[in-house]
């Protein structure tokens, strides 16, 4: 077993791409809610119920960017809700992001199971294809590797300089990082702190849900119960990862993905020598690793957590 050939494969760094677009989308959105001052765990079931809104508009007749706009909506749906309860109300944020997963990851079953009661194999749909970008998919080994991926996938890295953009150069963006680091000060300039982060919860869900879209849209043809995976909790990890920065967010998430990548062809190369169990938990015990090390440095937003309530000190 030679790990340096496959290093040197095109199809390694392909799918290292590909696996990283899911975890880029819940990375940003996870990344624009925290810069806010809330925690959205509810994450995960967020990018289930993107899982199950893209593919059921898509089975049931729709195109398939109609299709991520309409999961990209159901997210924001759950976002708004989660925004009520922490944002509004000051309920935790642990408990209602997690209430909030329960809630999405079980409707998105109920759904499916209402829809297709008796089907014994997930239906296929039509996905996003591969895309070469004409004159750039020529150019030797980088070409395959970036400029034949699905739209989607050229749509998270458009996400990330969007994103870095918004936050860090526009006064919107400012007004946002404020609400996370001190929410006072916005609320003296004039700015509804609610407002600011209910959007950000908003659009953040909705990113979730795009990532989790992709999976039934562009990864796989077909939607099944469980195949968000935990992504979304690595989602959070990531965040701290990056030092809630979007650029260090990509590559946090390339890290993971290169990590998982190896592990799968570690054990197709290697048999049944190891137990196939090594080689899954492999890539999270390097991501763990790697957290540890970048946590410790990161400067996480000072109003984290912590409930606004309007005209207290």
């Amino acid at each position: 077993m030679d790990i340096a050939n496959f290093l040197l494969e095109t199809g390694f760094w392909m799918a290292t791409i590909r696996m990283a677009t899911p975890l880029l989308f819940g990375t940003l959105g996870e990344l624009i809610c925290e810069r806010a001052g809330v925690l959205n765990l509810g994450i995960e079931g967020i990018m289930a119920a993107g899982c199950m809104a893209g593919w059921t508009w898509v089975y049931l007749g729709g195109d398939l960017w109609t299709g991520i706009l309409f999961a990209a909506f159901v997210g924001g749906l759950f976002g708004l809700l989660h925004a009520l309860f922490t944002v509004h109300l000051g309920l935790s944020q642990h408990v209602t992001g997690l209430g909030i997963t329960m809630l999405a990851s079980a409707l998105s079953s109920f759904v499916f199971r209402m829809l297709l009661p008796t089907a014994t194999t997930p239906p296929k749909i039509v996905p996003f294809k591969p895309f070469p970008i004409p004159l750039l998919s020529d150019i030797p080994f980088v070409g395959d590797i970036l400029f034949n991926q699905s739209a989607l996938t050229y749509l998270a890295f458009l996400a990330v300089i969007a994103t870095g953009y918004a936050l860090f150069r526009t006064p919107a963006g400012l007004a946002l990082r404020m609400a996370g680091e001190n929410p006072m000060a916005v609320e003296a300039q004039g700015l509804s702190v609610f407002s600011i982060r209910t959007s950000a919860v908003v659009i953040g869900s909705a990113l979730m849900a795009v990532g989790g879209a992709f999976l039934t849209m562009s990864a796989f043809d077909a939607f099944y119960i469980g195949m968000v995976n935990g992504r979304g909790w690595i989602c959070i990890a990531l965040v701290v990862f990056s030092s809630w920065k979007p650029g260090k967010a990509l590559l946090g998430c390339l890290f993971f993905a290169a990590f998982d990548a190896v592990q799968m062809r570690v054990q197709q190369q290697s048999g049944m020598a190891i137990p196939y169990q090594f080689y899954l938990m492999m890539p999270y015990v390097f991501s763990i690793m790697a957290l540890i090390i970048m946590s410790r440095r990161a400067a996480y937003p000072k109003a984290l957590l912590i409930p606004f309530r309007k005209g207290e000190r």
